[in-house]
């Protein structure tokens, strides 16, 4: 089975789409019609530097609104996201 091709709105290029939504909700269905593979993959590294750099858990309900919230500003909206500020490694300000 071959992915969709599509223009991704981060990258702009014509990739091919993701073969099903990364979560099971409203967020995840935006990112599946928006966000190529590729970009994906990218945000998946990008997403493990902050979870490993600021202690993350994925099952903590902050932390997934934190990373939430940088799904939205790096990968659906314009912004670059959180920077990874090495004076504060193990700590996040929510």
């Amino acid at each position: 089975m071959t992915a969709e091709i599509f223009q991704c709105r981060r990258c702009e290029d014509d990739k091919s789409m993701l073969e099903k939504a990364p979560f099971r909700n409203e967020l995840g269905a935006r990112i599946l019609a928006q966000i190529c593979s590729a970009c994906w993959k990218d945000w998946l590294q990008h997403q493990t530097l902050l979870i490993n750099h600021y202690g993350l858990d994925p099952r903590d309900k902050k932390a997934r609104a934190f990373l939430y919230e940088q799904i939205e500003q790096v990968l659906l909206g314009d912004g670059d996201g959180k920077d990874i500020d090495t004076s504060k490694q193990g700590t996040i300000e929510w």
